[in-house]
């Protein structure tokens, strides 16, 4: 089993069930020193004083591999990073899947910001974390 740092719409339980995944949830937390950024997907910046959330999830070592080697996530690639987890604020090492800067910078994708955002706002993450995604959303 793998612990991995969720901070996209993976975060949402149900949409990997639907992938045919097990995931069990560990809990919400926070990557500091981390900031989001939302270009054709999501993935995660170094930026000091900065803090990215997500939601630890457990997930079976060959469940993450055919998660990531799906066609729209295939270019992620896998780091470890400590997470602190915001119920209990215990630090704990899990993955993390990130595009190579390049990609991640590139495209725009404001539907995605959209649906993100709104699950940020569900899962009750801080309200400058909610608006930080939703200005991807916004047409300029």
């Amino acid at each position: 089993m793998s612990k991995i740092f969720f901070y996209g719409l993976f975060m949402d339980r149900s949409l990997l069930t639907e992938k045919g995944l097990h995931p069990e949830i560990i809990g919400p937390a926070v990557l500091p020193d981390y900031r989001i950024h939302i270009g054709e997907r999501a993935t995660l910046l170094r930026s000091a004083s900065s803090r990215a959330y997500g939601i630890v999830m457990e997930l079976a070592d060959q469940e993450a591999r055919a998660l990531y080697s799906e066609p729209s996530v295939r270019e992620y690639i896998r780091e470890r990073v400590q997470v602190e987890l915001l119920d209990t604020s215990e630090a704990v090492e899990a993955s993390c899947y990130n595009l190579p800067r390049e990609l991640g910078l590139a495209g725009a994708n404001p539907a995605y910001a959209t649906e993100l955002s709104q699950l940020v706002e569900a899962l009750q993450f801080d309200s400058a974390y909610v608006e930080e995604i939703a200005a991807f959303g916004e047409v300029s």
